[in-house]
């Protein structure tokens, strides 16, 4: 690596902050070379953040491009992480320095937001030693070559990232979360919210049978992973057995890497079906029927009604839904796999992203490889909830 290379993109970030804050401080009627002056400060440390501790290894002579990129990459993360608070201080200063410890919160809250601050520092303060900490720990464990049960470790800079862009087994990992996540969200919640539907009529026994329809909520994946084994187990399953009775050939349902994510997608939709069901009926419950009378007056069949005023009225529990069930095949189907088919199933075919953390970092015992994974695995999470907000959450009908 050139000696000079550190220097070059350092005054590089400093330059590009001073450019963006200066801007930024104009439009807000501020000083612009108060702005230039913070936002070169800001952008040259946040140009070190990740650099330093990596030791500029990205740019060394023997990366790669993806190397590279990854470390361009990481000095603009590091750049937008220390811009940003100084972009908040200028929208703050706007109205003068008195605005800085104002506050626009309604009456009977706080005026300023350094008494929350302090009131929130003991919560804070257990978040970082519990929860921030272990996260910037598993940072740096992502950087090394660590194997469970032996001391020492190596510095592999990001070769746990960019190995993975060309790792076949991780890609098949990724399209299977992809295809089980999308198939147990989007088959989970239409099937809820037809039979939620049925459930709300008013028919005699009702409440016994919602609460029937809700239970399988109360079980933990592993159950339901048992469950489903026993239901299609290739040689004495149960669905293989009624496919006996009419003359079908029974199916290796659990053998076959074609068949066994779809056993897995049956299992998880069974599983959150009861939480899903739960809450449309909560949300049926406050439809308004003058609506619906309304509508039905001014000639629209059912269908129509359902579609123009049930829907969108339901839409802030189907955008809940939607968020809470993704989460949910991301991550608690861990479970149901391990049970239903061990080890991710034939050819790897049921591996999702978090069942192969768990068979790298702990039965491979490469704590280094799993951490990386787990990191990537985080990521997607948050980037995939950013885009339902901006997709979808623009389009909740909070009002009647």
């Amino acid at each position: 690596m050139p000696a000079a290379l550190p220097l070059l993109l350092t005054a590089a970030a400093a330059l590009i902050g001073a450019g963006l804050m200066a801007f930024w401080f104009r439009q807000s009627l501020l000083p612009v070379a108060a702005g230039a002056a913070a936002g070169a400060l800001a952008g040259g440390a946040g140009s070190l953040l990740f650099m330093l501790p990596l030791d500029y290894c990205t740019f060394s002579p023997e990366s790669q491009p993806i190397d590279v990129a990854l470390g361009l990459g990481l000095v603009a993360v590091g750049m937008l992480l220390l811009l940003l608070p100084v972009y908040w201080l200028a929208g703050r200063l706007r109205g003068g320095w008195r605005t800085l410890l104002a506050s626009d919160a309604p009456p009977g809250s706080f005026k300023g937001w350094l008494w929350p601050l302090l009131l929130l520092l003991p919560t804070l303060a257990i978040l970082f030693l519990f929860l921030y900490y272990p996260a910037l720990d598993t940072l740096r464990l992502a950087t090394q070559t660590s194997l469970l049960g032996i001391r020492g470790t190596i510095f592999v800079c990001v070769d746990n990232f960019t190995r993975l862009a060309t790792d076949r087994s991780y890609l098949q990992a990724l399209g299977n979360t992809a295809l089980i996540t999308v198939m147990t969200v989007g088959i989970s919640m239409a099937l809820s919210l037809l039979i939620a539907l049925a459930a709300f009529q008013p028919v005699k026994g009702a409440r016994l049978y919602r609460t029937l329809l809700i239970w399988p909520y109360a079980i933990s994946p592993v159950v339901a992973g048992v469950i489903f084994l026993l239901l299609f187990n290739p040689t004495g399953g149960i669905i293989n057995y009624f496919l006996g009775v009419v003359g079908i050939e029974g199916i290796r349902w659990l053998n076959s890497p074609t068949y066994a994510p779809w056993a897995v997608i049956a299992a998880s939709v069974w599983k959150s079906m009861g939480f899903n069901i739960l809450f449309y009926i909560a949300g049926l419950q406050n439809v308004p029927n003058d609506l619906k009378e309304a509508a039905a007056i001014d000639g629209a069949n059912v269908f129509q009604r359902f579609r123009y005023i049930v829907l969108p009225l339901l839409s802030p529990i189907t955008f809940f839904l939607l968020i809470t069930n993704t989460t949910y095949a991301v991550f608690e189907t861990f479970g149901t796999i391990d049970y239903l088919t061990p080890g991710g199933g034939p050819l790897q075919s049921t591996e999702t992203l978090m069942y192969r953390v768990y068979r790298v970092g702990i039965q491979n015992n490469d704590l280094g490889n799993g951490a990386a994974q787990s990191i990537i695995l985080f990521l997607l999470v948050i980037a995939l909830t950013v885009f339902q907000f901006r997709s979808s959450g623009s389009r909740v009908n909070y009002g009647a």
